[in-house]
């Protein structure tokens, strides 16, 4: 398999995660609103954040009120929005149409043409809602194609490692949503005398689930009320539910092992793993969570530079 193509086929798969885990973070985020105090102001500039995308942001000089910043996660040309990164996923499967099934260039190409042509002007929050949930519903149909029509060899395996990896790296991000940063405008009439914020704290963690379709999952694991601590747990170190870190980070251990030349990245994946596993949580919540949160984010980012050493990069 030459290196080239199995890039391809790894940016490729990490560009379709990356626009349905978009997709889902500005549905949320917008359904937020709806159960919160008339008059609260919801801290849009998180989105950006959660994106990675602050450098793009800051360099459009637009401001952080949520039109400005949906549209630009969303329909403007810019490299983070769905527009661009749908047309990542295009021209990744472009070039390698010869490995991958025709049905699945066929419904890439769709994907991109629907948000090309639905995205452009002022869209409404409910069209936008629908929108969204159209770009999910197109992106789980090319996932569960790709898992029931592509042979798993290794053009296979390097789609799980670029899923896997993206999910991993998306849900420390949004684990973020559930800090305090996320309503920064929030003001009880005044009448609160410590953090306004303490009797919607629930809601958030709740809302940070539903972004990643866990909620029900969840439930079903604990058996007691919503909470910082067990969300937190469940969505780094649960070993089954598909978008908690551990069980990406396993996934992607398993798709490694089964490639030539493995052990630098192997160990760079477990060294990750021990990290995810030794967690304390109450411990991390009640200081360092952030800190935490990054850290991981450069552990995957060092699995990521180490897959790209061994297999895509020219030898030395």
């Amino acid at each position: 398999m030459l290196s080239r193509v199995a890039e391809r086929v790894y940016w490729m798969a990490r560009y379709l995660e990356r626009a349905e885990n978009t997709a889902r973070l500005i549905n949320v985020y917008s359904n937020l609103l709806l159960d919160l105090p008339r008059g609260t102001k919801v801290g849009w500039h998180t989105l950006i954040d959660i994106a990675g995308a602050n450098r793009e942001f800051n360099a459009s000089g637009k401001s952080t009120d949520e039109r400005s910043i949906v549209r630009f996660l969303i329909a403007e040309s810019n490299g983070v929005s769905l527009l661009s990164v749908l047309s990542m996923v295009r021209e990744n499967a472009r070039t390698t149409r010869e490995i991958i099934p025709a049905e699945a260039f066929e419904q890439i190409n769709d994907i991109y043409l629907f948000i090309r042509e639905n995205s452009s002007g002022q869209i409404s929050r409910s069209a936008r809602n629908k929108l969204l949930e159209e770009i999910i519903v197109y992106c789980q149909q090319l996932t569960g194609l790709l898992a029931g029509c592509l042979s798993h060899n290794h053009v296979h395996r390097f789609i799980r490692i670029g899923r896997n990896l993206e999910r991993a790296d998306m849900t420390t991000r949004i684990v973020d949503v559930g800090s305090g940063n996320l309503l920064p405008d929030l003001d009880l009439d005044g009448t609160s005398d410590g953090d306004p914020t303490d009797p919607y704290q629930d809601m958030l963690w709740m809302s940070v689930l539903r972004s990643l379709s866990a909620y029900q999952m969840y439930r079903q694991n604990v058996r007691d009320r919503v909470n910082a601590e067990d969300v937190v747990k469940f969505l780094l170190q649960d070993p089954e539910f598909p978008r908690a870190v551990n069980y990406c980070l396993h996934q992607v251990e398993d798709c490694i092992g089964e490639l030539s030349e493995h052990k630098a990245a192997i160990r760079q994946v477990r060294r990750a793993l021990r990290k995810t596993r030794q967690a304390d949580i109450p411990q991390l919540l009640s200081k360092g969570l952030f800190k935490y949160l990054d850290e991981m984010q450069v552990e995957i980012a060092d699995i990521h530079d180490q897959i790209a050493t061994t297999w895509f990069l020219p030898p030395n």
